[in-house]
């Protein structure tokens, strides 16, 4: 079940977005199969459960360096629709099966290129992480605070929404394309590109004249006080983000602010470290839950910030079902919903592979 049913992708195992992309895939029906090396069960340094971008797919392990295990890989390659690797470029050729050989005796074949610099350019044979790919782009300099270097942005930034994400596009573009044309293309994913066209948004800010350099200063970035996070008598946080002047005056409203006139100008930069301290001191007076039930159900745009243990019992995020049990295991549902072929609950992470043998019995594809 799912939207990709039917779709066959063939994943080199990796780390980060390569797995990432292969989940989301399996999310929505796809057939993923991931190929790893003898005795590997997990490329993070955890229990394989809990491994869970590696959730809804079996796994093969093959040693590329046997002729036999080789013949498997291209046999597998024959029959699939799609591959999705990530490592630094050149090393599928080394092994054999680069875009032009896996072309020789699959030409529908989409092949997936997920790295950090890209398949070419100066930095493309170099080492890196999400932290470098999102330095590189713009996007790390315009996040946090002014007096404070720029934080690392988990790898939320690089890794999975300027690398998975576009690739998982770049690939179905490139499937939509095949069907069309017969032929299979490479999609050259890199995570510095991605996260530049991230920055899309900012950069047109920036031309207009409305986003500056400095950080903390711009009305997205922390420099506003009506979008900001501020702390509350119970140490925890919440998120204020009224920026349309009707929201705006919403929040004024229901914090008692209406005729305030420290708040009456509210895009006039020079009452802002005024209205941000006085928001400061009217947070913090009273607890997180407290500010939830003033704000629940207002388009003031306040909302509790929760954190991982707690996002799953949000009654909104129970409603739509964003968290799913897999074998007891508290993760992310599928995303985004479909209407007529909805993604199913995920499936767990496969523990015991499988062999070559009886994924080609199932696709019906000569070994």
């Amino acid at each position: 079940m799912g939207v990709l049913a039917g779709l066959r992708v063939v994943e080199m195992a990796g780390l980060g977005p390569a797995p990432f992309c292969g989940m989301l895939l399996a999310d929505h029906g796809a057939e993923v199969i991931r190929i790893m090396r003898p005795g590997q069960s997990s490329v993070l340094p955890i229990d394989p459960r809990f491994d869970l971008l590696n959730r809804g797919r079996v796994s093969v392990q093959l040693d590329l360096k046997q002729p036999e295990d080789r013949a498997q890989l291209q046999a597998l390659l024959t029959g699939a629709d799609a591959l999705i690797e990530g490592f630094r470029p050149g090393v599928m050729e080394k092994l054999g099966f680069g875009p032009e050989a896996v072309a020789a005796f699959n030409p529908r074949l989409v092949y997936g290129r997920m790295t950090g610099w890209g398949q070419t350019g100066p930095m493309a044979l170099t080492a890196g992480h999400d932290l470098n790919y999102a330095a590189i782009s713009g996007a790390l300099a315009a996040i946090g605070p002014a007096d404070r270097p720029p934080p690392p942005p988990l790898n939320l930034v690089a890794d999975f929404g300027g690398g998975a994400m576009l690739l998982a596009f770049g690939l179905l573009a490139a499937l939509l394309e095949a069907q069309r044309s017969g032929l299979g293309q490479v999609v050259d994913a890199a995570m510095c590109d991605g996260a530049a066209m991230l920055m899309m948004m900012m950069q047109g800010l920036r031309a207009g004249g409305a986003w500056s350099l400095e950080r903390g200063s711009n009305m997205l970035d922390g420099g506003a006080p009506f979008y900001a996070c501020y702390v509350t008598a119970c140490g925890k946080y919440v998120s204020v983000a009224p920026l349309e002047p009707q929201f705006y005056a919403e929040m004024l409203r229901r914090l008692g602010l209406a005729d305030d006139a420290d708040f009456a100008r509210q895009h006039d930069r020079a009452t802002w470290p005024v209205m941000r301290a006085r928001l400061t001191a009217i947070f913090a007076a009273q607890s997180r839950d407290h500010w939830e039930a003033v704000f629940a159900g207002s388009d003031a745009c306040v909302v509790p910030v929760l954190d991982m243990d707690e996002a799953p019992h949000s009654t909104h995020n129970r409603h739509r079902q964003n968290f799913a049990q897999v074998d007891g295991i508290l993760q992310s549902a599928a995303a985004p919903k479909f209407s007529r072929t909805p993604a199913t609950t995920p499936g767990a992470v496969s523990l015991s592979p499988v062999t070559v043998g009886d994924i080609l019995m199932r696709w019906n594809v000569a070994r």
